[in-house]
């Protein structure tokens, strides 16, 4: 009796880490083919000019990035028309529609989306916090 209830506790560990490998395969699977879907569409939709000249500075996954645009496509990007998607290692200029199919097949994958009715950060030193005592003297 002892031994039947051993036997069906390992059966059922065993089918129960059969399941999760086949769950994360198929979530491999899914990403796998996700990637590949979105390195077509950034094929086809991808915007870099391979004259651009003027650097757009960005922070992405927690660090400053770059990405050389055109003059035309620096104005549409910080107007909020051109997206920027991170892509297989690279940074490709988007429009908005590829952009948020990207954002679809692959969430978080948009590195940079300006919000041109987005308010103003303004500048850091009219906190109160950072104002300056009128009594200072250097």
């Amino acid at each position: 009796d002892l031994a039947r209830a051993y036997a069906l506790r390992q059966r059922v560990e065993r089918e129960e880490q059969q399941r999760l490998e086949r769950e994360r395969q198929a979530e491999a699977a899914r990403r796998r083919e996700a990637r590949q879907k979105l390195f077509e569409l950034m094929q086809k939709a991808s915007l870099n000019a391979p004259e651009a000249e003027l650097p757009r500075h960005f922070e992405h996954a927690g660090k400053i990035r770059r990405l050389y645009v055109t003059a035309e496509q620096l104005k549409a990007l910080n107007g909020g028309g051109l997206a920027i998607v991170s892509a297989g290692g690279r940074y490709h200029l988007v429009s908005l529609e590829h952009a948020a199919e990207a954002d679809r097949l692959m969430p978080g994958c948009v590195a940079l989306r300006v919000d041109p009715n987005a308010p103003d950060g303004g500048d850091d030193y009219s906190d109160p916090r950072f104002a300056v005592p009128d009594d200072l003297v250097w």
